[in-house]
């Protein structure tokens, strides 16, 4: 299981998850309740409830480099370009726009 803190302008504004189902993403309640809080994407409205889909989210596959880019980003970091979720951890730490993806390191055994 891969998973990222996804913050909006510097606020932890939820998490997304890959698992061996698929991919969900859930904002935290306290960024619901934060009075300056907006939604990451249209697609991905203001609500308590998880997001679930067998696909990476459009918006999250949006950030990924492409083209030339996503080669140089795939022969540096030897990551295969078909593991979305690897790049989206790798790349968009530092994406330009509100929304970062920060990998959460996972204890070995959890």
């Amino acid at each position: 299981m891969k998973t990222a803190e996804i913050r909006y302008q510097d606020q932890v504004a939820g998490y997304l998850q890959q698992t061996e189902k698929g991919y969900s993403f859930q904002y935290t309640l306290a960024y619901l309740h934060h009075e300056n809080a907006r939604p990451i994407s249209l697609t991905l409205p203001l609500i308590a409830d998880e997001f679930t889909s067998n696909v990476l989210f459009p918006f999250f596959d949006g950030l990924i480099p492409e083209g030339w880019l996503l080669d140089i980003a795939a022969q540096n970091w030897k990551i295969d370009s078909r593991d979305r979720m690897e790049l989206l951890l790798t790349c968009c730490r530092d994406c330009i726009g509100a929304v970062s993806v920060h990998r959460i390191e996972q204890n070995p055994g959890s």
